[in-house]
């Protein structure tokens, strides 16, 4: 999931809170905006912007509450698995092969993103290979339950999916798409490539000029929106992404260790606290010291690149871009096979 922006805060407030959660589990389902002071205030201020008021208040009657969202919200895999653990489900046999596939089939497109963006064919796929099994899974939520409940329930990040709610009823109504009718992630990711709305306003391109930026069933949309989403945050093209490391059972505590920052760690520093890269590297260059649990307890070091830094924008996690990494390196090898 497309978790780059999905950081921001902004407690819900008193007014907000006025219907409590458990007058949901009673059997009400409805935004309507005629019973829920937050809703209409949405309404009042996209009508402001252009959106027809009838349409939003039809459209947020139609949402509904989801317990399931919010209680999905807690148990994210990033936060609660180790590195092989987490590796385990996406470096699998079956999605390396179907990334391949992915690549063949879509091969000018994907080309076409490369020389334009200067992202890889293969680290495009391995994204939505991550993403959405290049599209055979994506969501099952509906978007406009899922940012409704965020936007008005969630105890902590309230402000920052009414931002999300906001955008996604403006990308329906300007795209004559059913809101009610787009399902996806229950953080309300949405299409091949799983982008929240804000990012589908930023950063989806249509790709393939037919004057329409579809991601929910445009492969070739979705393809170039990646590309373009990795550009925009500073994918150096022809760069590395990560190179392997030798270092000690303990993590040095003098070094920022699996951190989603930009690189601040130079070469020379990392080599200093006993992380020391395989092959030789500019001593100046700027690294992310990672540090990855294995099966069998034993530890592998890696120091990441820039580019390693930008996958982190797609999601704050270090497990997520290491498994986009390894998934691309096994996406290209299975394509070379």
């Amino acid at each position: 999931m497309n978790w780059a922006r999905i950081q921001a805060g902004g407690c819900v407030t008193a007014m907000l809170l006025a219907c409590s959660t458990s007058t949901w589990a009673d059997g009400a389902s409805t935004f309507d905006p005629q019973q829920h002071a937050g809703t209409q205030l949405l309404v009042d201020e996209l009508a402001a912007q252009g959106i027809p008021a009838d349409w939003l208040i039809e459209t947020l009657n139609q949402a509904s509450f989801s317990q399931t969202v919010l209680d999905a919200m807690e148990g994210a895999a990033e936060r609660r698995l180790r590195w092989h653990e987490y590796r385990d489900i996406f470096l699998t046999q079956q999605r390396i092969e179907e990334g391949a596939d992915f690549i063949n089939e879509y091969e000018d497109a994907l080309t076409q993103a490369e020389d334009v963006y200067g992202v890889p064919p293969e680290v495009i796929a391995a994204i939505i290979g991550v993403e959405t099994y290049y599209g055979k899974h994506k969501g099952r939520h509906r978007v406009l339950d899922s940012l409704a409940t965020l936007a008005f329930y969630h105890p902590v990040r309230g402000g920052f999916f009414r931002g999300e709610l906001a955008a996604f009823l403006k990308i329906a109504y300007e795209q004559g798409v059913e809101a009610d009718e787009l399902y996806g992630s229950y953080a309300g990711a949405m299409g091949y490539p799983q982008f929240i709305p804000t990012s589908y306003e930023a950063y989806a391109v249509d790709f393939d000029g037919d004057g329409i930026r579809d991601l929910w069933e445009n492969p070739v949309d979705a393809i170039g929106s990646v590309a373009n989403y990795f550009a925009v945050h500073g994918w150096q093209r022809d760069g590395v992404i990560y190179h392997e490391a030798n270092g000690p059972d303990v993590a040095p505590e003098s070094l920022p260790i699996n951190q989603t920052s930009k690189p601040v760690v130079t070469v020379s520093e990392s080599i200093e606290a006993g992380i020391e890269p395989q092959s030789a590297l500019d001593p100046e260059l700027l690294v992310v010291p990672l540090r990855l649990e294995l099966a069998d307890e034993s530890i592998r070091y890696r120091l990441g690149e820039y580019n390693f830094y930008v996958i982190t924008r797609y999601n704050h996690s270090h497990l997520y871009a290491m498994a986009v990494a390894e998934l691309s390196e096994a996406i290209e090898q299975q394509v070379e096979d």
